[in-house]
C-alpha cells in the first residue's frame, strides 16, 4: 500500500496562497532532511495540505489578530474563562508570581482570576517580559483559535471537512500537525479514524497544546487514536504554546507517546513551524515513516 503525507497547519495562516504555503512547508522539511543527507522521498502530489486559514479567520470574525485578543474589548465570559485559564496555567508553570502580574496591571487594585480581563492581559505582558522569545500574546491568540474550534460547531465542522477529505482509506497516511493543527488532527483521528478505515503509521505533533488543562478537558475523554501506529511529539522547551510534553501526568495515554523535548526552534516566538520542520530528527522521522516497508 502506498503512503502519503498530510500536513495540518496551525493559526495565523489567513490571506496566504495555499499552494505557496504548502511549498514552504515542504522546502523547510527539505532543509531538515538535508542535515541527515536525505531528500523528500515522495512526489509533491502525494503530499496533501488542507488549507483553512481564511475560513478560520472569517468564521471568528477577524479575531485572529493577537492585538485584538489581548488589547481589545473583553470577550464573552466562556471565551474569557477558557483563554484566561490557559494563560493562568502558563504563568504558574513558568513561576511568574502574583506580584509580577500585578506590577504589569493597569491598576494597583485588581481581582485575580481568568474572568478578570485586566488580570489576563497583565499575565500576557508578564510572560512577554519574563520569558525572552516566548510570547503571551502568541499563547492567547493560539488559545483563542483552539477555543473557537472546540466550542463552535460551525468552525469545527468546516475545518474538519477539509482535513477529513485529505485522508483516504486506500493509502497509509503519515499525519503531521502543528499548533492548532495538532488539536484538529488528534480530534479527528480519535473520533473517526478507525470507523473510516484510516491507517496512520505515524502521527507527528509539533508545538502541541494538547496537554494544557483547559484544552485536554474540552477533548474528554482523551484516548490513543486506534488508527495510529506510532505517535511522535516534538517541542521546544521554551515554546509557550506547547506547555508540556504529551505524557504523564498531563496527557497519559497507552501506548505512550514518544516525546522529543529539546528542539531548538529558531523562530521569533519559538513556536513557528519553520523551527520544527527543519529539525533534523523531526524531518527524519517523517521521512522514515514514509519509506518504511
Amino acid at each position: 500500500m502506498s503512503r502519503q503525507l498530510v500536513l495540518v497547519h496551525g493559526r495565523s495562516q489567513q490571506h496566504k496562497d495555499a499552494a505557496a504555503l504548502k511549498m514552504t512547508w515542504i522546502e523547510t522539511w527539505s532543509k531538515g532532511l538535508a542535515k541527515s543527507g536525505l531528500k523528500v522521498p515522495i512526489d509533491e502530489s502525494q503530499i496533501r495540505f488542507p488549507y483553512y486559514g481564511d475560513t478560520l479567520a472569517a468564521l471568528v470574525e477577524g479575531g485572529a489578530a493577537p492585538d485584538v485578543i489581548v488589547k481589545g474589548s473583553e470577550p464573552p465570559d466562556e471565551e474569557k474563562l477558557f483563554i484566561g485559564a490557559v494563560l493562568e496555567e502558563a504563568r504558574q508553570e513558568k513561576g511568574i508570581t502574583d506580584e509580577e502580574v500585578l506590577a504589569r496591571a493597569e491598576t494597583d487594585v485588581i481581582e485575580k482570576g481568568p474572568l478578570n480581563w485586566r488580570w489576563v492581559r497583565a499575565i500576557a505582558t508578564a510572560l512577554d517580559e519574563r520569558l525572552p522569545g516566548a510570547s503571551g500574546v502568541t499563547l492567547a491568540a493560539a488559545t483563542f483559535d483552539v477555543y473557537h474550534y472546540l466550542r463552535n460547531p460551525g468552525v469545527r465542522d468546516i475545518i474538519e471537512e477539509g482535513v477529513r477529505g485529505a485522508i483516504t482509506a486506500d493509502a497509509e497516511t503519515v499525519v503531521v500537525g502543528h499548533s492548532l493543527g495538532t488539536v484538529v488532527a488528534y480530534n479527528l483521528l480519535r473520533r473517526e479514524g478507525e470507523d473510516n478505515g484510516w491507517k496512520v503509521p505515524l502521527f507527528v505533533t509539533l508545538g502541541s497544546p494538547l496537554a494544557v488543562t483547559a484544552i485536554r478537558q474540552a477533548l474528554q475523554p482523551i484516548g490513543y487514536p486506534a488508527c495510529v501506529g506510532a505517535w511522535f511529539n516534538a517541542m521546544d522547551p521554551q515554546d509557550i504554546v506547547s506547555l508540556y510534553p504529551l505524557g504523564p501526568p498531563q496527557f497519559a495515554l497507552e501506548p505512550a507517546i514518544e516525546n522529543k523535548v529539546d528542539v531548538d526552534n529558531h523562530t521569533a516566538n519559538q513556536h513557528g513551524i519553520a523551527g520544527y520542520l527543519d529539525d533534523a530528527e523531526v524531518a527524519r522521522r517523517i521521512h522514515d515513516a514514509l519509506t518504511a516497508a
